[in-house]
């Protein structure tokens, strides 16, 4: 892949792979599967595993590269992290669980190409609404083959929508929020790897979440930036810190916007 070309290509095909696994094993289970939980709390539905399984094989013919999914142990994903620097698949079979599992039509499919452990290629896809977000390091990022963002959006916070997970950020920080919010309005919308998307298209122009996992925001992360927009760990930091890591995210796809968005959220924090 040493070619923006030859990257985009290559996008196009995991793409077109994405969609394919998502009509034949996720699109078939919706709202037929139940919920089931991890020990560490979290939901997982037959779509999960049965989707990771086929992507975990399917992957590795575009290119080569062990396969990192979510629906893994800790165990097992931090060796894949540790030997994965010359190419590793990142995946997040379903992004969006429990939207997936009581019938909210927003939710992803998520997966990444990294190499030396930062992302070249990016998909993330909602069958629901077949909307396919994409990206290839060097060679933009597009919503159905239509370049990002789609619109310009706003040039200040106060006229800002901002997409904000109240759940992990301090108390003293969602407190100003709540009662202060320096932007117009806020929405949050279940699914991390989406709502990365929507800030790249421009739907929403400021983005806050308190805790990302890696397959939250692999893809994501390069969907944004070939968008032109940028992002940092929230308390500072790589973004790219390995599957043991839950990282605090801060976005705009406007870099004036984001000065100001990150100036407002660090003063508080």
């Amino acid at each position: 892949m040493s070619t923006a070309a030859q990257r985009l290509a290559r996008a196009r095909a995991l793409e077109s792979m994405v969609r394919d696994i998502a009509r034949e094993e996720i699109l078939p289970r919706y709202l037929k599967s139940a919920r089931n939980r991890k020990p560490d709390g979290s939901l997982f539905t037959e779509a999960d595993l049965a989707s990771q399984r086929c992507f975990s094989e399917a992957l590795p013919t575009l290119l080569s590269g062990a396969v990192l999914g979510e629906e893994m142990t800790a165990t097992e994903q931090a060796h894949l992290w540790n030997e994965g620097g010359r190419g590793l698949w990142c995946i997040d079979p379903i992004d969006g669980t429990t939207n997936f599992a009581n019938g909210i039509p927003l939710f992803a499919v998520s997966i990444a190409y990294l190499i030396d452990h930062e992302p070249v290629l990016g998909v993330v896809y909602n069958p629901i609404t077949d909307e396919s977000f994409y990206a290839a390091r060097g060679a933009g990022a597009y919503l159905n083959g239509t370049e990002l963002p789609l619109r310009e959006g706003a040039s200040s916070l106060s006229d800002a929508v901002a997409g904000v997970d109240f759940k992990r950020i301090s108390h003293h920080l969602g407190d100003e929020l709540a009662v202060r919010p320096p932007y117009y309005s806020q929405r949050n919308f279940g699914s991390s790897a989406l709502e990365w998307c929507f800030v790249a298209a421009g739907r929403l122009d400021v983005y806050l979440h308190g805790g990302q996992m890696l397959w939250d925001y692999a893809a994501g992360r390069l969907i944004l930036a070939e968008a032109g927009g940028v992002a940092e760990a929230l308390g500072g930091g790589s973004l790219m810190s390995g599957p043991a890591v839950k990282r605090g995210v801060i976005a705009a796809v406007n870099p004036g916007l984001f000065s100001e968005w990150s100036a407002w959220v660090k003063a508080r924090s």
